[in-house]
């Protein structure tokens, strides 16, 4: 087998297209318009439009549809687009490494994170580069965890942090942390401090939809126990899912951190899982094959330094290290509830 090459798609590596024809297309799909991408890149659109011709005459196919809004791309685009994308951002990658050997690390990196882990992480991680490695460029893009995953694998993000280690063996995986999930009820409803999964037999439940890894992790912990969720409400944004079950819709189960601030409050009530409790990991990823620049390594470096920090001071509250034993049950931290 050819490493990096899928054998359904086709090579450009010998078609006779330069560096500045797959910047020019890229551009173009991306615009989702020749004349949106003329006026970036500073070239005449019928000059674009001929490259467009001559590209498609060259591969014996269409890549764009035109359409009174704009272009999309077809099939065959979509392939080169990618292709492009993986290129280019390799190619910049070498060139940042290897004018960085003599300096501090440099350039631009790109970090995907889930919505909940942003929320915690990003701050504190941006102030760390800025005090540690201020050539750094650091961009962080938020999503659900099945998009974080796709653009990594698409080489659109440098690293991840996912609460999933995908089964795919070219990505690196490190564990970070573990975190403890809770179940959420509404305020009016009389729960206690610890519960059995059990419990939620005939339980209406607010859950994210079976894309969400929470979902498939609290389906597979049910059916352990012969359970099957009774769904009140799919959906997938830990903030709504709060909102929902808040107004009475029914209960649910989330990570400690992400409702400690509504319990406080008294918007929610909250139950542990009877010990061992229920955990799940969060992961720093990466792709395996794919060479690492000196930034990237020294952005993964502080990451880990950040989220030692906060599992120390108790800001990622009832989360630990991995492997760490687990607690003997009771109330999550600082809930009275």
């Amino acid at each position: 087998m050819t490493q990096g090459l899928d054998l359904d798609e086709p090579d450009i590596s010998g078609m006779g297209m330069d560096l500045r024809q797959l910047r020019y297309f890229l551009e173009i799909v991306e615009r989702g318009s020749i004349t949106g991408a003329a006026a970036t890149l500073n070239v005449a659109q019928p000059a674009l439009s001929l490259h467009v011709r001559n590209l498609e005459a060259r591969l014996g196919t269409r890549l764009l549809l035109r359409r009174p809004t704009g272009v999309v791309p077809t099939e065959a685009g979509e392939i080169l687009a990618r292709r492009a994308r993986s290129i280019l951002a390799e190619v910049a990658r070498t060139e940042a490494e290897i004018r960085g050997l003599e300096t501090d690390p440099s350039g631009r990196v790109v970090i995907g994170l889930t919505g909940t882990i942003g929320g915690l992480l990003a701050v504190p991680l941006i102030e760390a580069l800025r005090d540690r490695y201020p050539q750094i460029t650091l961009q962080i893009a938020e999503a659900m965890s099945g998009f974080v995953a796709g653009w990594l694998s698409e080489g659109r993000v440098d690293l991840a942090v996912l609460y999933e280690a995908p089964a795919d063996p070219g990505l690196a995986c490190d564990p970070l942390l573990e975190e403890e999930l809770v179940v959420l009820w509404p305020p009016d409803w009389t729960a206690p401090p610890e519960i059995a999964m059990t419990a939620l037999d005939g339980v209406p439940l607010v859950l994210p939809s079976r894309a969400h890894g929470l979902r498939r992790m609290i389906d597979t912990e049910l059916a352990g126990d012969g359970i099957a969720p009774e769904l009140a409400v799919e959906i997938d944004s830990y903030s709504n899912i709060k909102n929902l079950v808040a107004a009475g819709f029914g209960a649910s189960v989330l990570p400690w951190h992400a409702v400690a601030p509504e319990a406080e409050a008294g918007r929610l009530v909250v139950s542990r899982i009877v010990a061992p409790g229920l955990w799940r990991g969060a992961w720093l990823i990466r792709p395996g094959a794919r060479p690492v620049t000196r930034a990237q390594e020294a952005v993964a470096e502080t990451l880990r330094m950040v989220v030692g920090d906060l599992l120390a001071r108790g800001v990622w509250a009832a989360a630990r290290a991995p492997g760490t034993a687990p607690s003997s049950g009771g109330s999550p931290p600082e809930a009275d509830s």
